[in-house]
């Protein structure tokens, strides 16, 4: 059986890197009782993955992982004992059960909205620039990849955008082709108002992810825990 968890971190677990988090699960898992399917070999482990990394020092209310289980209890049975053996920071918010032929949520995340939130100090000057800054046609950048340095246009790879009362509302191109992480984003929007980007100075936080709807480019954008059932 396919189940996929829906899950915050948030408070002191933004600073456990995905490496972490991943034994944290799998100890978790133990101490409630999931009854998850292990890898077969010398060397068995949980079949788990996770839907996309998050950032160090990042916040998160939709983050997402995939296992596979022998048997479950009902949805909200399983919620409630993952989240009697979890820490401060992270809460297990859905647990349900996906079709046989989906996706892994790992290969199908193709989009994520995110609430960039700065210093006080900075928030008049960015509801000042927005309208300018997001209205380019092209917002050309240098990004880093394995081997080299490369430009690319992240014009495309912004969604929606939105000024909030205490920042930026924006849904982001987020999967293993178009991928535009918010930090990247922030630095060109500095560097539209010639300043130097202040990492320390924001809370970003991811608020859910997304998959097209049947896979498909065109495919409408639902969030991940769309893509499955509660367990009754």
């Amino acid at each position: 059986m396919k189940i996929r968890i829906k899950f915050k971190k948030t408070g002191i677990m933004r600073y456990i890197g995905h490496l972490d988090v991943m034994r944290y699960f799998q100890k978790a898992n133990r101490r409630a009782g999931v009854d998850i399917a292990y890898s077969a070999g010398f060397s068995p482990h949980q079949l788990m993955s996770f839907a996309s990394p998050l950032g160090l020092g990042l916040t998160s209310e939709g983050e997402y992982l995939d296992m596979e289980v022998h048997s479950s209890g009902s949805s909200v049975s399983m919620v409630k004992r993952m989240n009697e053996v979890m820490a401060e920071g992270m809460e297990v918010l859905a647990f349900i059960k996906l079709p046989d032929q989906a996706k892994a949520a790992m290969a199908s995340v193709a989009a994520a909205d995110y609430i960039l939130v700065p210093e006080r100090r900075l928030l008049e000057d960015l509801k000042e620039t927005a309208e300018g800054f997001f209205s380019r046609e092209s917002i050309p950048v240098w990004k880093k990849t394995k081997k080299s340095e490369k430009e690319v246009d992240i014009r495309p790879f912004i969604y929606e955008w939105r000024m909030e009362d205490e920042g930026l509302f924006v849904k982001l191109a987020s999967g293993s082709a178009d991928n535009l992480k918010p930090e990247l984003l922030l630095e060109a929007w500095f560097g539209h108002m010639g300043k130097e980007y202040e990492p320390d100075c924001f809370l970003i936080h991811r608020l859910e992810l997304y998959a097209r709807e049947g896979g498909r480019e065109e495919g409408r954008l639902l969030p991940l825990s769309a893509f499955g059932e509660e367990i009754l």
